[in-house]
């Protein structure tokens, strides 16, 4: 199996430190609502992972 770096970049931790700005003003639906979407968006990335696995 490869290995993956499990470390974020440096413009991954950056972009991370603006959404952690960003998301302090949200209200607590707001933030419900966005964590839902993230952890959708997650899913469907693994779900593209998968399949890109199955083709190699």
């Amino acid at each position: 199996m490869m290995d993956f770096p499990v470390e974020l970049t440096l413009e991954q931790q950056f972009r991370l430190q603006n959404l952690k700005d960003q998301v302090k003003s949200l209200s607590q639906q707001e933030a419900q609502e966005y964590l839902l979407e993230v952890l959708r968006q997650m899913m469907v990335k693994d779900n593209l992972v998968k399949h890109l696995l199955k083709q190699a």
